[in-house]
Formats: structure tokens, C-alpha cells, sequence
């Protein structure tokens, strides 16, 4: 199961967005600026996913606050508006639908706890209709409460842990080489529709140069049989 993946976090609806665009032309490119009014309202979670593997069926957006529905808005001492882009898309080669999700979460803990709780929620109920992803740059380590509320008692699990119950070698945010920094911040949580085929931290420099401040994390996932969902 390939061929859908999440920008990095901090994609602004300008140039960055235009050269995507245009670099890849066999992608669908969702995106939403997740306003505020201020210096960041471009930012946008996009996703893509390749046309030839995948068909749009609805999209959406909303805000990580207590009025989800309010564009630009923010709740819990966020610093800055704050969204999750969500796709709904129909898998060609096996005719079955999956939600796919895309965020980037605020800076203080507050705002990350309530923006986990409000998400988690949204997961759950998605869950309950088919396959679900979630990914994003949550700016919470996986001792945290936000971690905890993701993949507790909910459908979500985080897919690199499946594979990699152990490691020490899945920090994601770097600071540019900082290793002061490193921090396991990016998660690509699955419901159980998936088999993880594989989950591995891009640590490769091309060209010797950091590309992101972030490490890219992949995923192979595969669809499970519906009767093993059921």
C-alpha cells in the first residue's frame, strides 16, 4: 500500500506550494492555510497522493481548538491557529476507502494536550467507518500525555513502535544536527485496518545537507483482509 505521504510540516501556501505542484504533476496536492492573521497564516498539513493509486472522495480541514469549524481559530493558550487536513480516498487497486490525516501541532503543552484529546476524538468516530493514518509533527515526545491520549485506548497505533517496540534510534527533529535536539516529535499513528510493513527514520543527507530541520519517517502499510478488521 504506497503511494500517499504527508509534506513537511511548515508548508506555506506561496512558492513552496507552486514548485510541489508543479515538480510533481502526478500527485493531488490538498492543502488548507490555517490563517490566525498573523506572520505563519499560510502554513498548511497538505497531503498528496498519486492519482493513479488513489481517488479523491471528500476533503476537508478543520482547527485544533474548541471551535473546530472556525477558521484562524485557537483554544488552550496556542500560540498560533492550527489545523488538520483530512482526505478521504478511495484505494483503486482494492476499491476500499481510508481516511488519511495531516497536522502540525502548537508549541505549549496545553494547547498539545487539548489539540490530542479534540483529534483523538475526530480518529476514533473516522475509525468506526474504515482505515484510518494520522501523521504529523505532534512538538510532543512519546513519554507525553498527548502520546499517551493518541495511542491509548483509541483505534490509533503508532506504526514505527509496532516494528520497533525497543529502539533508540527513532528521533525525528533534529535541530539541523543539534544533538541536543533530537527528539521523536513526527508520528504516523494507523488503526489496526493496517499491517506495517515497515517503518524506518530517514536519516540520509543529499547532497550533505539537511534538507528540513525534521527527518522524514516512511511507511509501508498494507491493508488487512476486511474479515480480519471486522
Amino acid at each position: 500500500f504506497g503511494g500517499c505521504r504527508r509534506l513537511y510540516a511548515g508548508r506555506r501556501d506561496d512558492e513552496q506550494a507552486a514548485y510541489v505542484r508543479e515538480s510533481l504533476p502526478e500527485w493531488d496536492f490538498y492543502g488548507v492555510p490555517r490563517g490566525g492573521g498573523d506572520q505563519t497564516a499560510l502554513e498548511m498539513a497538505p497531503v498528496l497522493f498519486k492519482r493513479s493509486e488513489f481517488e479523491r472522495v471528500d476533503a476537508g480541514c478543520f482547527w485544533l481548538s474548541r471551535t473546530p469549524a472556525v477558521p484562524g481559530s485557537k483554544s488552550w493558550g496556542a500560540a498560533f491557529a492550527r489545523t488538520v487536513t483530512w482526505v478521504r480516498l478511495l484505494h483503486l487497486p482494492s476499491r476500499r476507502e481510508l481516511t488519511f490525516l495531516s497536522t502540525h501541532f502548537d508549541l505549549h503543552p496545553p494547547a498539545i494536550t487539548g489539540a490530542a484529546r479534540l483529534l483523538q476524538g475526530w480518529a476514533q468516530a473516522a475509525a468506526q467507518a474504515g482505515p484510518v493514518i494520522l501523521c504529523g509533527d505532534f512538538n510532543a515526545p512519546k513519554d507525553s500525555p498527548a502520546y499517551r491520549q493518541m495511542t491509548g485506548d483509541g483505534p490509533l497505533r503508532d506504526v514505527y513502535r509496532q516494528l520497533h517496540p525497543a529502539s533508540q534510534a527513532e528521533a525525528t527533529f533534529h535541530g539541523y544536527g543539534d544533538p541536543a535536539a533530537l527528539a521523536s516529535i513526527d508520528w504516523i499513528l494507523a488503526s489496526a485496518h493496517f499491517q506495517v510493513l515497515s517503518a524506518a527514520v530517514d536519516a540520509t543527507l543529499p547532497g550533505g545537507r539537511y534538507p528540513s530541520d525534521h527527518y522524514p519517517l516512511n511507511a509501508v502499510l498494507g491493508l488487512q483482509p476486511v474479515e480480519q478488521t471486522q
